[in-house]
């Protein structure tokens, strides 16, 4: 760390705390130089997560607004807010483990249509019929139908 007196880059660290919020430390550091100190704080970095829609534009990702999408497809349905919460939770989780700074709409879409499938078929069909932008009532059936299939292999009810 470079001293702000002398400009040389040897020093030591003295004393290190978290700050009161907990999201930085702060460490009081002695230049080996000029002896002088000085403090230096010390946070994680972090690179934010880009979404890239259909159109190629970018925008950060906003759990929140994944969540309120979530939520829509779950009115007047036997999900709790806890379940869609960890749900969303799943997601983000899965997002920011592949290390891809970047992703698409569409996996983040696909990765919501599997948690929404484990809580509520309706609530799957809902968003499914948003996210995929069925164009007709066929496109819907062969949906639905792929559904029940899947349903009827598993032994499912």
């Amino acid at each position: 760390m470079k001293c702000p007196y002398c400009g040389e880059v040897e020093s030591k660290v003295i004393d290190s705390r978290p700050t009161e919020d907990d999201e930085k430390i702060r460490r009081r550091r002695e230049c080996l130089t000029c002896k002088k100190r000085f403090t230096t704080y010390e946070i994680i970095e972090t690179v934010p997560l880009m979404v890239v829609k259909k159109d190629h534009s970018r925008e950060v990702f906003d759990r929140q607004k994944l969540l309120n999408g979530m939520l829509r497809a779950c009115e007047k349905r036997p999900v709790s807010y806890q379940q869609l919460d960890a749900a969303v939770g799943n997601i983000e989780q899965n997002l920011l483990n592949s290390y891809d700074r970047e992703v698409s709409s569409m996996y983040i879409g696909d990765l919501a249509m599997q948690e929404l499938k484990n809580l509520d078929d309706v609530a799957y069909v809902r968003f499914a019929s948003v996210y995929r932008q069925f164009s007709d009532v066929n496109t819907f059936m062969t949906e639905l139908k792929d559904m029940l299939d899947t349903r009827s292999k598993n032994g499912d009810k």
